[in-house]
């Protein structure tokens, strides 16, 4: 018995992994992961498909990979000016409160708690409480 489980979960892994990382951040990439496990392996491929949907979902950011270009572009569309900061631009540092213009993503993307701005010339998102950047976009 304890053979099928561990079976069915390397098989509901193998499967699951590369169609979650289309998934849009940890909530997207559990979700999917888990709906793609079910369907693939049933009640122990949901649970292992969320589980990894989450980590990959985490590592490709808050937008997902199939986003970060198209929400480039309308950065750049946009004309925002440039923030010019000294230390390293990284998920994680935080910006300083003045001086820096934080602005609404568009609903298309489905990222309504965090906020952008462009620092550097690039194109960041971050947390409007914390003033930290969770994500570069690339």
């Amino acid at each position: 018995m304890i053979r099928k489980v561990i079976g069915t979960a390397f098989l509901a892994a193998a499967i699951i992994a590369p169609l979650s990382a289309s998934a849009q951040g940890v909530p997207g990439g559990v979700e999917r992961g888990a709906r793609e496990g079910e369907r693939a392996a049933g009640p122990v491929g949901a649970i292992v498909g969320g589980t990894i949907g989450g980590v990959v979902g985490g590592v490709t950011g808050i937008l997902g990979v199939d986003q970060q270009p198209r929400f480039h572009s309308y950065v750049v569309e946009q004309h925002r000016p440039s923030y010019r900061y000294q230390g390293d631009i990284r998920v994680g540092a935080e910006l300083p409160e003045a001086g820096v213009t934080y602005y609404e993503v568009p609903q298309e993307y489905g990222v309504r708690e965090y906020r952008y701005t462009v620092v550097n010339d690039r194109p960041v998102l971050v947390d409007p409480r914390t003033h930290r950047i969770v994500q570069v976009v690339e």
